[in-house]
């Protein structure tokens, strides 16, 4: 078992207090957005070992244990990071299996560079992913119903977003809905930003449901995706509750501090919010165009005390144990790796004493149990 030495991404969207808050250290002035915990290639987990990559490289089965290997290759199949959003992160949706191997084969056989900035596809894996909130998380997640969609942009009085509400009312919902982005999407950037900015203004003015918007506005001043996030679901999670995103589901992380775990894969479609390339044809490929509820989940508890939030996916397993003070040592021995992490209190887990913000990495089939008064993080695999 090897104790975690991770790298804090400094992307612009990050707030610059909430990891130094949770990590105890004093705030460095500069966004910190991202802790990363396992073994990317972007910026893999150290240990006293190596990096966790290069662990895993030299003794895959040891550390991954057989079914793990055989099933998910000789990788660690997940990503766990600390998430902390001070500003919206880009509006955008993951593919599928089968779209991302499609779409990364496509790429490789184009000759398009790995890091040339068109390119949508990093690897040729999915990238299903869960968010559970430590505070006050806010997000959007999924299509509106149409028809609430079309309340919503007529509630601003924009003439020019009128064309919009009357497409919304069409049948069937996926095909209004497609239309509707698409339009969004491929409107003249000058005249979009006009309509933009009225709607924002009229955001500002309206508040309650509208004041979300206006705060996205605000960020991302004329961009289209102001307008394509009006389509979606707004979310505020409560501390312990989370979200799952599937492949196809358009999603933005708003504001808050949140454990964030997904399959291990870098493949983004952006639909907005974002300076950065946006392939409308490829991101019409893959979105689904069907309204749906957010689907927050709370965790279901275990009689020892292990709290999973259960997922359709099996390249990862987050659950959490609430240790209280006095109580007794819990054995966490899984044939599976594991990272632990901690968010509150202190914990003992197997020799490591954690503090908020520190974890570990646990080898398949090694021994490990817990205690101490604080909450714990267990991220794995199902094999």
């Amino acid at each position: 078992m090897d104790r975690l030495d991770n790298t804090i991404r400094p992307y612009a969207w990050g707030s610059p207090t909430a990891i130094p808050h949770l990590l105890g250290v004093e705030p460095t002035g500069e966004p910190q957005a991202e802790m990363w915990m396992g073994a990317h290639p972007g910026a893999p987990s150290r240990t006293p070992r190596g990096t966790l990559a290069e662990v895993i490289d030299a003794h895959p089965e040891r550390e991954l244990g057989q079914a793990a290997v055989a099933r998910f290759g000789p990788r660690l199949p997940f990503l766990l990071k600390l998430l902390a959003a001070g500003a919206p992160l880009s509006l955008q949706v993951h593919p599928n299996l089968a779209q991302a191997k499609e779409g990364y084969e496509d790429e490789e056989r184009r000759g398009i560079p790995a890091d040339a900035p068109h390119r949508n596809y990093k690897d040729a894996n999915h990238k299903p992913e869960l968010i559970c909130a430590l505070t006050e998380f806010d997000g959007l997640c999924g299509f509106r119903d149409p028809v609430r969609a079309a309340d919503l942009l007529a509630g601003l009085e924009v003439d020019s977003l009128k064309p919009y509400v009357d497409l919304l009312h069409a049948h069937p919902e996926d095909a209004a809905l497609r239309e509707v982005l698409t339009a969004v999407l491929g409107a003249d950037r000058e005249e979009m930003a006009r309509t933009v900015a009225e709607a924002t203004a009229a955001c500002t003015r309206l508040g309650g449901a509208y004041a979300p918007y206006a705060d996205i506005a605000h960020h991302y001043p004329g961009d289209p995706g102001v307008i394509a996030a009006m389509l979606l679901n707004h979310v505020r999670l409560q501390p312990g509750e989370a979200l799952f995103l599937g492949a196809g589901i358009p999603h933005a992380y708003l504001n808050g501090l949140g454990v964030e775990i997904m399959a291990n894969s870098d493949n983004v479609l952006r639909c907005g919010l974002t300076p950065k390339h946006v392939d409308v044809p490829e991101l019409l490929r893959v979105v689904r165009f069907e309204p749906s509820d957010p689907g927050v989940l709370r965790p279901e508890a275990s009689p020892d005390g292990e709290e999973v939030y259960e997922t359709p996916t099996d390249e990862f397993r987050l659950s959490r144990y609430v240790l209280p003070e006095g109580g007794p040592r819990r054995d966490l021995t899984r044939p599976a790796p594991q990272i632990l992490l901690c968010t509150a209190g202190a914990v003992r887990a197997g020799e490591h004493e954690l503090r908020p913000g520190q974890s570990v990495f646990v080898p398949a089939g090694e021994g490990i149990d817990v205690s101490g008064a604080g909450t714990l993080f267990r991220a794995t695999v199902v094999v």
